[in-house]
């Protein structure tokens, strides 16, 4: 069994407060960009970039450094950090403190006018996520979680839903193949409905306060996209694993090849089952 990460109390609080001003900074620059952006570049057939993924990331990035600046990052945009300066681990060696950023996760719906996006920021602690911000900036909605001192929504604490029957539930769901949609076929047939929402990070907070019941993506995701959400769904009750049901954070997972089923612990067996 893997030992959880222990975070001195003040290194804990420090790096969370960092995070959440971070996130809002960046959140603030998106604010005042959106629907006012001057260019959007493709990354692949169905991603793209802007200016402000470029300017958020910047910003985070800054912060870190100036704060922590023998730590490790993993971000988006300009990928992998070593620590200290480079001469340290890689992030993704599970050694040490790496934080992992996606400054705007829900590109495609930022460029579109859409408001459903949010800048995702953890520290994960010897290969375990230990501290996690999703802050969506046109709601001010700022979910956080430290592992083992549960999660929260602004200063509210939070829980993940558990109703008792799943054809009350509403679940997010991540699309990209065909056997994608045969998997949310039968998760529409067992649940109330579906809804696919475009930002991983978001969806995957909202089950940690209720607003979804389960987030299902089967493929696609990268690390920067689940460690801080899926500390936060972890922390507010939720069952986190992957679509096989092993472990959900890989530090060393490769670039969207990554799945996560997020579900009441009532319920996630039988959705793991269905998507399996």
């Amino acid at each position: 069994m893997i030992p959880e990460p222990v975070l001195p109390e003040f290194d804990a609080a420090a790096a969370m407060a960092l995070a959440k001003k971070l996130a809002r900074r960046a959140g603030q620059i998106q604010v005042e960009r959106y629907e006012r952006l001057e260019a959007v570049a493709h990354k692949g057939p169905r991603d793209v970039v802007t200016e402000v993924d470029h300017l958020s990331e910047e910003l985070i990035l800054d912060g870190i450094r100036r704060a922590f600046p023998g730590d490790a990052i993993l971000a988006e945009e300009s990928g992998a950090h070593a620590a200290g300066g480079g001469d340290g681990p890689a992030p993704g060696a599970g050694i040490g403190r790496a934080w992992l950023v996606d400054p705007l996760d829900g590109t495609v719906n930022y460029a579109n006018g859409l408001p459903y996006f949010a800048v995702s920021i953890a520290l994960v602690v010897d290969g375990r996520p230990a501290v996690g911000v999703v802050y969506d900036p046109l709601r001010d909605d700022l979910f956080c979680a430290i592992r083992g001192r549960g999660a929260k929504l602004g200063a509210r604490p939070i829980r993940a839903a558990d109703k008792p029957r799943l054809d009350d539930c509403l679940a997010s769901v991540g699309l990209h193949s065909d056997r994608d949609a045969e998997r949310e076929r039968r998760l529409r047939g067992a649940t109330r409905n579906t809804r696919q929402m475009g930002s991983s990070a978001l969806s995957l907070a909202y089950v940690g306060c209720g607003r979804f019941d389960a987030f299902v993506q089967a493929i696609g995701l990268s690390p920067w996209d689940i460690a801080a959400a899926g500390l936060i769904a972890e922390e507010a009750g939720a069952v986190v694993t992957g679509l096989r049901g092993e472990a959900w954070f890989d530090p060393a997972g490769p670039t969207g090849a990554a799945g996560i089923v997020a579900a009441s612990s009532r319920h996630h067996p039988t959705i793991l089952a269905l998507v399996a």
